[in-house]
């Protein structure tokens, strides 16, 4: 059936060609189109209370993000006039200062609540409170964002996660195209030496980004990815899926020996070959993405749903347009062939294979570290402390922390009716928990210096609207740290005390829920990407041992890869942890699948346990070794480009991972077929009873 389809392909691989470039055209338009999300709590679950807390402050209040601006070395009159400009900028709903609780130029600043006069100013700087009409990420607060820096001078420095996600967004679009330069460049390189046709690799790279925009272009049907999504998709895509263009290209070479006269028929038998052999293996990728899609923080959604498309994308286009090109540039391919670097390797194959037994020992004495390292690396979930310093909410966010002593800014969302006894008594108490500089609501407003009626509408709109009141809280510590998760802890207990229904929100608190959520969804998505990988291989293989066998030894790259920064001192950034045994488990296990499935060949066709490991040693060596160097040349130059760190993180720990699960896959493996063997025949389905025939024919024969 597929060799006839392959006969198709190349019989009208000018229009397969020519309609895979028209179809650039809409995928090019789909990803211009594709909204991108630059704020990671979005992922968050739309059921926890921080996640409903910030729905009602949009719907009843009209407000969404809230930033703080220092303002520095300017006198109480200039002060009045940037607070003007701000509240002219669309996309601000209020600005709340201290003219806002009573006009200056009728009540002295000094007359004004110490408490309250201690939270706008300081000897050299004032703070000026900004909500916004619309949520962290919008496009509109983005774009406010961009304009109060505009219209105010080097003095103003504009402190919220609104405009950190302004300057990630900046950064981002300014890096990911050279992501993808850097990948394909790298590539290029490694393939191009490794492979014997200097310009063989541009039509693997060809026929990848066709699939990488088509993949890239579909994802406008999803509404909006997000930016790291964006940022990974394409290199990784470009790591997961070279594999397949590699094996078309050596089952292509194998069928012009079968029909030396006719490259036309070798293709298309060569198409039939690796649609086979892809698919079984391309599942296994597909079902470690599927896995994140499990995910209670929907940014592994996300990144499940585009990259598991993305692979099946790469399958497609390589059985279609790789075939193609590779036949319409037939002569220019032929010219530019050459020797590969990649010697033979007959002589490890049979190194590896009488000194198994070291390689177990080593596999034994690694173990215990890697799985130590494993389980205390640490990692980070705030996620501007890795930025670089030179960004302008950075520097922001220092100068809150320096002059202010402010960090973290929570909201408490309360009852608009709550008694004002009560409601001062919360707030007080509030104000006693450790780290918190103060609690802002309107009943700390009335200070025995400010009558009730001359706290001005506009502020006691802004704090007041439908069911609820909004009481400010600024803390002094860092988002994501020990410190304000307890406080935090402490706030909810006081608030749920004085009024049941009330919330704490803010960036603090959805990170505190981050780190609950995430912990949980790291043992989920681990667990389902072990049991679908399992299934698969066992459905494959049909056998029961194989998949225990594949599975552990790709675990145990995963165990030294995540390992690894627990030695070093490295934290990790939280989303690592959770997607990189995934992703790592589901591209490289393929390497494992190819080698395991000629050891089973060579078993059942009569040969014995250590001659089949070699012989599958000595084949497959090489295109481990070229598919892992190329997945490793796809993500080491992002990872070491990105100043981004959670993009760096992510891509170094990916090509760190194809490297390890290379050497485990080449020393480990074999080890482990050497040791089990008995029991793999036994488990497995197609050798149960192939090889002990066999093997009593070889017996019999050496007797003779």
């Amino acid at each position: 059936m597929m060799v006839k389809i392959g006969k198709k392909i190349v019989k009208y691989r000018v229009v397969v060609f020519i309609l895979g470039l028209l179809l650039l055209i809409p995928s090019a338009l789909g990803y211009l189109k594709t909204r991108v999300n630059y704020d990671i709590l979005y992922y968050l679950p739309d059921n926890i209370e921080t996640m409903k807390g910030q729905d009602i402050l949009m719907k009843d209040f009209g407000k969404g993000a809230f930033a703080m601006e220092v303002v520095e070395g300017m006198t109480t009159k200039q002060e009045a006039k940037v607070k003007d400009k701000i509240e002219k900028v669309d996309g601000v709903a209020e600005v709340i200062w201290y003219d806002s609780i009573a006009d200056v130029s009728e009540l002295p600043i000094n007359a004004l609540p110490g408490e309250i006069k201690d939270v706008f100013n300081t000897k050299d700087a004032t703070l000026m409170a900004i909500f916004f009409d619309d949520t962290t990420s919008a496009d509109s607060t983005m774009d406010a964002i961009t304009e109060i820096r505009s219209i105010t001078n080097k003095q103003c420095y504009l402190s919220s996660m609104s405009a950190v996600v302004t300057d990630i967004k900046a950064l981002s679009e300014k890096e990911t195209p050279l992501y993808v330069l850097i990948a394909v460049v790298l590539s290029c390189v490694v393939l191009s030496l490794f492979m014997d046709c200097w310009i063989i690799p541009v039509f693997f790279l060809a026929s990848i980004g066709m699939a990488i925009l088509y993949n890239m272009g579909t994802n406008y049907f999803l509404g909006e990815i997000s930016y790291i999504t964006k940022a990974l998709s394409a290199v990784l895509q470009l790591g997961v899926t070279m594999d397949y263009s590699i094996f078309l290209w050596h089952s292509y070479q194998e069928n012009q020996l079968r029909f030396p006269d006719d490259k036309e028929r070798a293709m298309a038998h060569a198409i039939s070959n690796t649609f086979s052999s892809v698919v079984g293996s391309s599942i296994t990728t597909v079902a470690g993405f599927i896995a994140l899609c499990f995910m209670s923080f929907t940014l592994g959604k996300d990144l499940g749903v585009v990259m598991a498309k993305g692979v099946i994308f790469g399958v497609i286009s390589c059985v279609t347009l790789l075939p193609s090109m590779i036949l319409i540039f037939d002569k220019a391919i032929q010219k530019t062939s050459h020797r590969s670097l990649m010697p033979k390797m007959e002589k490890p194959a049979r190194m590896i294979s009488k000194y198994y037994g070291v390689f177990i020992a080593i596999f034994l004495i690694v173990l215990g570290p890697a799985l130590w390292g494993y389980t205390k690396a640490e990692v980070y979930y705030n996620l501007d402390a890795t930025l670089p310093k030179y960004l302008d909410s950075i520097k922001a966010n220092e100068k809150l922390s320096k002059e202010f002593d402010m960090n973290a800014t929570h909201m408490v969302l309360a009852d608009a009716d709550l008694a004002p006894k009560e409601a001062k008594a919360m707030l007080d108490e509030m104000s006693d928990v450790k780290g918190v500089k103060f609690a802002l609501g309107l009943d700390s407003l009335l200070g025995p210096a400010i009558p009730r009626d001359m706290i001005p509408d506009e502020l006691t709109d802004a704090l007041r609207e439908g069911n609820y009141q909004l009481i400010l809280v600024q803390s002094e510590y860092k988002v994501a740290t020990d410190a304000v998760n307890k406080q935090c802890t402490k706030l909810n207990n006081i608030i749920k005390k004085h009024d049941s229904s009330a919330m704490l929100i803010g960036e603090a608190p959805c990170t505190k829920d981050l780190i609950t959520i995430t912990d949980k969804d790291f043992k989920v998505v681990s667990a389902i990407s072990i049991v679908a990988i399992f299934i698969i291989i066992a459905l494959v293989f049909k056998s029961i041992s194989l998949p225990v066998i594949l599975v552990s030894v790709i675990e145990f790259a995963i165990f030294i890869n995540l390992g690894i920064p627990y030695y070093t001192g490295t934290k990790m950034p939280f989303i690592a942890s959770i997607v990189i045994g995934t992703i790592q488990l589901g591209a490289t296990v393929d390497y494992a699948i190819l080698m395991t499935t000629r050891y089973k060949k060579e078993r059942c066709r009569g040969q014995g346990k250590k001659e089949a490991i070699r012989i599958a040693l000595s084949t497959s060596i090489s295109s481990v070794i070229v598919s892992a160097l190329g997945f490793f040349a796809a993500t080491f130059g992002v990872g070491l480009y990105s100043d981004i760190d959670m993009i760096s993180a992510l891509c170094t720990l990916m090509a760190r991972g194809a490297i390890i699960s290379m050497f485990t896959v080449i020393f480990i493996l074999p080890s482990m077929l050497m040791v089990f063997d008995g029991a793999i025949c036994k488990t497995t389905l197609d050798m149960r009873g192939k090889v002990k025939k066999t093997n009593k024919v070889k017996d019999s024969v050496v007797k003779a």
